[in-house]
């Protein structure tokens, strides 16, 4: 069944499903000192979750929905970081074991954890790496695959963030998404969207590598340039072609940032709202900055906070990694 079919029924079912397991993450202004601005940004802490990124809720969501004979088996997938320890902490939360494909430039702050929780991590190359997204399959692994970007489940669980931003803010102007694979701005842009229509959904992108761009400008999923940065969890050298019919419904377009507006937003979030925010997770504000959002109340999706510890030193020092 198409992805682009993904429907708020679902998304409901999933909030449901996660009730037990995942806790809901709050919204906060952001403290930029801006009193009379007709525009106010809110920060959806994504960050917060015990594995400290969003990835948590749709590996839930995908785990909690396999038959029992199946999980037994175990479950992998291919990931840069956090839906790897989204999954291994689901995995190890229900006893089954775990396996992560990962690219060889995957941040050490990503890779550890996972470990920490159970999961067994092969590095291969990039490309390999994103046969493997491509394909839905690592022939050296066992269990059931689990998509971090293409899955039904782990779009709803994602689009979960979507049903708290609306209880917690009705009058929701625009919402800022940074853009890896699609799945947490699809979810989102479908929930939200069939709720509140007016409501704006946007994607941020990293000028180094912004597929969902490209493909706007193209009218279809074209090869773009990649560079791996610091924004690691953003960026890829094309748009799935699995997503495109679903992004390109449910989003309004693409704000590209750079890399150094994204290390201004880390340091930003760090001193006026005590948030550690990784590269990806500060990219919204980054947009939200830029005031291609538009005017009113902007919330920006705070997506993860797993950074390297060097990596922030460096940009709490006003460096750009």
């Amino acid at each position: 069944m198409s992805l682009d079919t993904v429907c708020l029924q679902e998304v409901e079912e999933a909030r449901s499903r996660l009730r037990t397991s995942i806790r809901k993450t709050p919204l906060v202004p952001l403290n930029n000192g801006e009193t009379d601005s007709q525009t106010k940004i809110f920060l959806k802490l994504e960050n917060l979750h015990p594995i400290g990124s969003f990835k948590i809720r749709g590996a839930c969501n995908a785990v909690e929905l396999l038959p029992k004979a199946k999980l037994q088996s175990g479950v992998y997938t291919a990931s840069a970081g956090n839906f790897s320890q989204g999954l291994a902490w689901n995995a190890q939360r229900l006893g089954v074991p775990c396996e992560i494909i990962v690219p060889e430039h995957a941040p050490r702050a990503k890779l550890e954890p996972t470990e920490r929780l159970g999961g067994k991590v092969t590095r291969v190359a990039y490309d390999r790496w994103w046969q493997v997204i491509m394909e839905h399959h690592y022939e050296d692994a066992s269990g059931t695959f689990i998509h971090p970007v293409c899955d039904r489940a782990v779009i709803a669980g994602n689009g979960t963030i979507g049903l708290e931003i609306l209880e917690d803010l009705q009058e929701v102007d625009s919402i800022i998404v940074p853009y890896g694979g699609g799945g947490l701005s699809s979810g989102i842009a479908l929930t939200v969207k069939a709720i509140r229509p007016q409501t704006k959904v946007y994607a941020v992108e990293v000028d180094t590598a912004a597929p969902l761009s490209a493909a706007l400008a193209a009218g279809k999923p074209v090869p773009c340039s990649y560079t791996p940065t610091f924004v690691d969890g953003m960026g890829s050298k094309s748009v799935l072609d699995e997503m495109w019919p679903l992004v390109s419904k449910v989003l309004d377009g693409s704000i590209v940032v750079s890399l150094e507006d994204i290390a201004n937003a880390v340091r930003l979030l760090a001193e006026r709202n005590h948030v550690i925010a990784e590269g990806a997770g500060a990219a919204a504000v980054a947009a939200a900055l830029t005031g291609r959002a538009g005017e009113g109340n902007i919330v920006c999706i705070i997506s993860g906070g797993n950074i390297d510890i060097d990596v922030l030193i460096n940009i709490l020092q006003g460096k750009t990694p």
